[in-house]
């Protein structure tokens, strides 16, 4: 008996996959440290993937 796989995740169209960016604020703290904030992409929001909501197959005669 086969195995069968899993499909594919779907990766993001917008971000290609890497959903999470760093961005510098432009400067630095009085501790040297260097400012960012976390930045989601805004189609997928943060996950990298793009989900697919399912489609109900109607079966039968009158279909």
């Amino acid at each position: 008996m086969t195995h069968r796989t899993p499909p594919a995740r779907r990766i993001c169209p917008s971000c290609d996959g890497f959903a999470t960016a760093a961005t510098t604020l432009g400067g630095r703290d009085r501790h040297g440290h260097l400012r960012t904030i976390t930045v989601h992409c805004p189609a997928c929001h943060g996950t990298g993937t793009v989900t697919v909501t399912a489609r109900r197959v109607r079966e039968g005669a009158g279909a």
